[in-house]
């Protein structure tokens, strides 16, 4: 069984993920609105809203015939939490936390910007 953490923060290792969730801060939107800022196919936005709703991080319902995403901040606040644990993280920087978990894990500098992306 796997750690509903490991789901949420693989959820938002992706910047396009991110994105989506900060979108959906705003209000909730109908998945053509989600895809529109992004240069990707509706099947492309369709699969990362799946990442996001098996992770807990979002709902999707159907209104009529439009699949509408609503934000469900539950998830993150768990994960907060957690990274609290380890220090004061206010404000919380996903960017920086995952340039910090790429370091670890190549032994490079955090500051550094990655490779061969």
């Amino acid at each position: 069984m796997t750690d509903p953490l490991d789901t949420v923060f693989a959820a938002l290792a992706d910047p396009t993920r991110r994105a989506i969730l900060t979108m959906l801060l705003e209000d909730d939107m109908a998945v053509t609105d989600v895809a529109e800022p992004f240069e990707m196919s509706l099947a492309g936005i369709s699969k990362h809203l799946g990442i996001l709703a098996g992770a807990g991080l979002i709902t999707q319902e159907k209104r009529g015939r439009v699949k509408w995403c609503k934000l469900e901040p539950d998830a993150l606040r768990r994960a907060s939490v957690w990274m609290q644990g380890f220090g004061q993280f206010e404000p919380v920087n996903l960017d920086a936390f995952e340039r910090f978990l790429e370091a670890e894990l190549q032994g490079s500098d955090p500051d550094t910007p990655p490779q061969g992306d």
